[in-house]
C-alpha cells in the first residue's frame, strides 16, 4: 500500500503524463483497501484472512471523446503503457457532449476538512480472534440457541487519492472495525437464524462484543414458531435496521444519471412534497468518524451537509458533472468514483431526522399490523415505484408486538409509501444510512 503522499504523487504523475501524450484533459484516482478478518465457529478458529488490493484509474479526454482505463500494477513502466492505451482508446471513442472534468471554478481549493476517519489502533489477529470468540460465545449462550453460523471480527484501512489536470489534488484515508455473530435457534424444519453486527471507524466506538452476541442470539430465538398471517391491508412498522432501505429507494430515484436517462419514478417530483412535513432526510459527508464521510467528492468538488428532503419536500437531484451538464444544472458534490469507469452519483452519511412519538406510541393504535425485521428479495421497480418484497418479523395486535411471522409479502407503491411514512423518535447513528422506527399505513400484506 502506498502512503497518502505517494498515492497522490502517483496520480498527479499519471495525469501529467497523459497531458504530455496529447490528452486535452485527464484525471486519475488511486484506491487501496487492506483488511484482516478472523472467523470462528462453535468456539474454534475457522479462518484468518488478510487481503490487500490497490488500483489506479486514468480518464483522458480528446475533445469530446473520452476513455477510462485502470491497473493494479503500480510499476512506472506499466503506468506509462496505461497512458498510451487510454489515449488510443479515447481517439476511437464516440463523442459525448456531456463528458468532461468538473467545472474548474467549483473545485475544492481550500484545505480539506479533517474528519477523524483513520484510527491509529490496528488490532493484532489474536485480538480479533478474541473478540470474535466472545461474540459467538455470548450468542450461543442465549437459551434456545442450537447451532452457530459463526462469529467474526475484522479491521481494515482504505486510502483514496485524486488528481485532475485542471488543478485539484487531494487524498484521505479511513479505517474500519467490525464485529458480528450469526446463530440458529430451534431444531429441524422449525429452525430460525438471525445475526447482529456493528461497524465503526474507531475501535473505541465499537459495541461490546458480548452485547453484539447476545443481540444475535435473542433475535434468533424471538423468531421461533412463526405463525401465518391472512392477507389484507394493514399498517407496517419497519425496524431501524431495515427501514433504511426505503431511503435507499428514494436516493436511487434522485441520482442525476437516473434523472438524465428519464428512468426514475421521481422524474417530475423536484420541489414536490413527497413526504409528510414531519419528515426531513439529511446527507452529511462531513460527520466526524462517519462511515461514509469524505472531505471532497469523486471529482474534487467540496461537499456539505444538505437536506435531501426538507420538511417533506424534495430539494434537488444528486448530480455529478456529466449528469448536471445533461440537465442544464450545476454539480452538487455527489460524484462517486472507483478506479474504472466514469464518475457516478451517490450519497455519504444519510439519516432521517426523528419524529416525536416513541416506537411504542407509534404502534399503540394498531389493532393488527406487522413489525418487519427482515426484507427478502429485490422486487422494487425504480421506474414505476412499484414495491413488493418478501418479509419476516412479528405480528402487532392491539398495539403490542406478539408472535413471530414469516413467509409474507408486503407491497405498495413507493410514492404512496413515502406520503404515509411516519418516523418514531428512536434514531441512532449505527450505520452509513440511519433511520428511526418507521410506520407506513395502508400496505398490502400477503400471507404465506
Amino acid at each position: 500500500m502506498l502512503s497518502l503522499e505517494e498515492a497522490q504523487s502517483r496520480a498527479q504523475d499519471l495525469v501529467t503524463a497523459a497531458r504530455r501524450a496529447g490528452a486535452d484533459a485527464a484525471d486519475a484516482v488511486y484506491a487501496c483497501n487492506a483488511s484482516t478478518t478472523v472467523s470462528v465457529r462453535l468456539g474454534a478458529l475457522e479462518d484468518v484472512e488478510r487481503s490487500e488490493g490497490e488500483e489506479i484509474g486514468l480518464r483522458v479526454f480528446i475533445g469530446q471523446r473520452s476513455a477510462t482505463i485502470s491497473a493494479s500494477d503500480m510499476n512506472p513502466a506499466t503506468l506509462g503503457t496505461l497512458v498510451d492505451r487510454a489515449i488510443a482508446m479515447a481517439r476511437e471513442a464516440p463523442e459525448d457532449p456531456y463528458a468532461g472534468l468538473a467545472p474548474e471554478d467549483r473545485l475544492l481549493r481550500k484545505r480539506p476538512p479533517s474528519l477523524d476517519l483513520a484510527d491509529a489502533e490496528e488490532p493484532e489477529p489474536a485480538a480479533l480472534r478474541e473478540r470474535a470468540l466472545i461474540a459467538e460465545e455470548a450468542a450461543r449462550g442465549v437459551p434456545g440457541i442450537t447451532n452457530s453460523e459463526g462469529g467474526g471480527a475484522a479491521n481494515g484501512r482504505s486510502q483514496l487519492a485524486l488528481a485532475t489536470s485542471h488543478g485539484f489534488a487531494g487524498a484521505y484515508a479511513g479505517t474500519s472495525h467490525s464485529t458480528w455473530a450469526s446463530v440458529l435457534a430451534g431444531t429441524g424444519a422449525g429452525m430460525q437464524r438471525d445475526h447482529a453486527s456493528h461497524n465503526s471507524r474507531h475501535l473505541e466506538d465499537m459495541d461490546d462484543a458480548e452485547a453484539i452476541g447476545v443481540r444475535a442470539g435473542q433475535r434468533a430465538v424471538a423468531r421461533l414458531n412463526p405463525v401465518k398471517v391472512e392477507s389484507g391491508v394493514m399498517p407496517v412498522i419497519f425496524d431501524p435496521r431495515i427501514g433504511s432501505s426505503l431511503v435507499g429507494h428514494l436516493i436511487g430515484g434522485i441520482v442525476g444519471p437516473a434523472i438524465a436517462r428519464r428512468s426514475s419514478f421521481l422524474l417530475d417530483s423536484l420541489g414536490a412534497a413527497l413526504f409528510d412535513a414531519g419528515v426531513t432526510i439529511i446527507d452529511d459527508p462531513l460527520r466526524p468518524r462517519g462511515l461514509r464521510s469524505r472531505p471532497f467528492d469523486g471529482e474534487g468538488l467540496p461537499v456539505e451537509r444538505r437536506a435531501l428532503i426538507d420538511e417533506g419536500v424534495l430539494t434537488g437531484w444528486l448530480l455529478d458533472s456529466a449528469s448536471a451538464r445533461q440537465l442544464g444544472l450545476a454539480p452538487t458534490g455527489h460524484a462517486s468514483r472507483g478506479g474504472a469507469g466514469a464518475p457516478g452519483a451517490g450519497v455519504s452519511n444519510v439519516h432521517m431526522q426523528p419524529g416525536s412519538a416513541t416506537p411504542g406510541e407509534l404502534m399503540s393504535d394498531v389493532k393488527r399490523g406487522l413489525y418487519v425485521t427482515e426484507l427478502i428479495g429485490m422486487g422494487v421497480n425504480g421506474v414505476t415505484g412499484d414495491y413488493s418484497r418478501g418479509a419476516a418479523g412479528f405480528l402487532i395486535e392491539n398495539g403490542a408486538v406478539t408472535q413471530a411471522v414469516s413467509e409474507i409479502t408486503i407491497a405498495g407503491n413507493l410514492k404512496d409509501m413515502f406520503r404515509a411514512l411516519v418516523p418514531a423518535s428512536d434514531l441512532q447513528f449505527r450505520y452509513a444510512m440511519n433511520v428511526p422506527t418507521i410506520r407506513i399505513d395502508g400496505m398490502t400484506v400477503a400471507g404465506g
